[in-house]
């Protein structure tokens, strides 16, 4: 099984000045937790993204009043991609490694095209693969403090 045979196809995307009430608010219409940034509405190049949790430890954790931020000011700019026609399985993988809940995709011109969710593999893919993602992206990381886990 291909990643274009689970992904979510067209995802929502913005650009880096997109203000982050904006970016919240294509989460909420979207039912998603995490918004590619592309380079811009033509290219549609990812140059990073910004999850829900972006917003909150990188912004209002920090006393910043995400009224006033754009997505630039707490995406997350090291990010892992694949293509349509990367396996499943390998895609798992990669995730698994990175520790990652979702997963841009893009086509051959490097434009995103899609994205793949842990809800896309329950979904679509084989039995248990899902619920191995979630075991092993939610693995507590080596550096994180003990009351983060």
């Amino acid at each position: 099984m291909q990643v274009k045979e689970v992904m979510t196809a067209n995802p929502a995307c913005c650009t880096p000045d997109t203000p982050l009430p904006a970016v919240a608010k294509l989460m909420v219409n979207n039912d998603c937790g995490e918004i590619p940034v592309v380079e811009n509405k033509e290219s549609k190049i990812p140059v990073g993204v910004v999850t829900d949790r972006d917003i909150v430890c990188r912004t209002v954790a920090k006393d910043k009043n995400p009224l006033e931020l754009t997505a630039a000011d707490c995406m997350s700019t090291s990010i892992v991609t694949v293509t349509p026609d990367t396996p499943v399985e390998e895609c798992c993988r990669s995730r698994e490694e990175k520790q990652l809940r979702r997963v841009p995709v893009v086509d051959a011109n490097g434009a995103c095209c899609g994205i793949v969710a842990l809800a896309d593999l329950a979904r679509e893919a084989k039995s248990g693969v899902a619920g191995e993602v979630v075991k092993e992206v939610s693995e507590p990381s080596k550096s994180a403090p003990a009351t983060a886990r």
